[in-house]
């Protein structure tokens, strides 16, 4: 292909995230909702605490905190960053982009490009893709990928079925030219927008849900509206997640020319222990390979594949050399996964 420099190659330079200060904790849903005790919401979901964005705190504070936790954690110079990619499903605005926002909070050069995307749990996947294409085709040298997200904002208080599980925060990845060796590849997507209408949030839109949505309305759920109402169909969402994810898998491993074997760490988006449970039984990975990581932060939606990364990395669970799997799957419906060579 003319003018492309095929042995320019992107990679992960490095890994950072913030979670808000404020923190929901199980014992704070027991007391207002008694039936479910502090244990067998940790059971069911595997969390026991989740950050929450304070009421003048939003996506671009918490994706500003994030990269500004990157430069500080890693040695980053601001000036090297070329791109920002923000991915976030709850924006502070309509308009303008939110990642023009971070880029002004940062005081990046006005040369920098930033664009949001809007995708929630295979978010993170994408926008890595997205970074990869930048450098790849040497339009940029360094993407700095943002995820944030404050579902907090759109859950209704009485609707305990996603308090329990959902939290805010935000992560901040580093991608750069890193040479020859692949290190992002094999990535393979998915869609089907006929899951829309089973996790929506069917108010504060320019378009009425009662047609898309109809379950999704507030007076259908018998709870007083907050103006958004975030709705998930639990049962849908989980069958949909079991019957794309094998096959998702399946795919990454062929275009990797890879067996299940071949994979030393697996990390997917942290929805639940329950779901994730079920997949990795499903799947048939070993438990030693299956990464879990969401006791102190609930689901992130887009920001928890690169929180697990951090945590995994911090841990020793992570080391340079491992051929890791990503895949992130949810909202839209959406999926995305892909093999990186970690080399840090």
């Amino acid at each position: 292909m003319s003018g492309v420099n095929i042995t320019t190659k992107a990679g992960i330079a490095a890994v950072s995230y913030y979670l808000p200060e404020k923190r929901l904790t199980n014992a704070v849903l027991t007391a207002e909702f008694p039936e479910w005790t502090v244990e067998k919401i940790a059971s069911k979901t595997g969390i026991r605490s989740r950050g929450i964005a304070g009421e003048d705190e939003f996506s671009s504070h918490l994706a500003t905190k994030a990269a500004e936790k990157l430069f500080l954690e890693h040695g980053v110079n601001p000036e090297s960053v070329d791109y920002i990619i923000v991915c976030s499903q709850s924006p502070d605005f309509y308009m303008p982009a939110t990642a023009c926002i971070v880029h002004g909070n940062l005081g990046l050069s006005t040369r920098v490009g930033a664009s949001d995307i809007s995708l929630g749990c295979s978010g993170y996947i994408y926008a890595l893709g997205l970074a990869k294409g930048l450098i790849e085709s040497e339009q940029v040298k360094t993407v700095l990928v943002l995820t944030s997200d404050t579902y907090s904002k759109f859950i209704n208080d009485k609707d305990k079925s996603v308090r329990t599980i959902f939290g805010d925060g935000a992560s901040a990845t580093l991608v750069t030219a890193s040479g020859q060796a692949e290190e992002l590849f094999a990535f393979s997507y998915g869609t089907d927008g006929s899951g829309g209408k089973n996790l929506i949030v069917p108010g504060g839109g320019l378009r009425p849900a009662d047609l898309i949505a109809p379950n999704a309305l507030p007076a259908a759920r018998n709870l007083a509206s907050n103006g958004f109402d975030l709705y998930m169909d639990g049962p849908e969402i989980f069958n949909f997640t079991l019957r794309v994810v094998p096959i998702s898998v399946e795919k990454i491993l062929e275009k990797a020319s890879m067996a299940l074997k071949d994979v030393d760490l697996f990390i997917f988006h942290q929805a639940n222990r329950y779901m994730l449970e079920h997949l990795r039984k499903k799947l048939g990975v070993e438990e030693s390979k299956f990464y879990v990581s969401m006791e102190n932060s609930g689901n992130t939606v887009s920001s928890t594949i690169p929180i697990a990364l951090s945590e995994a990395k911090k841990s020793g669970v992570l080391t340079s050399g491992m051929t890791v799997m990503l895949l992130g799957f949810g909202v839209g419906y959406s999926w995305g996964g892909m093999i990186v060579r970690w080399s840090n």
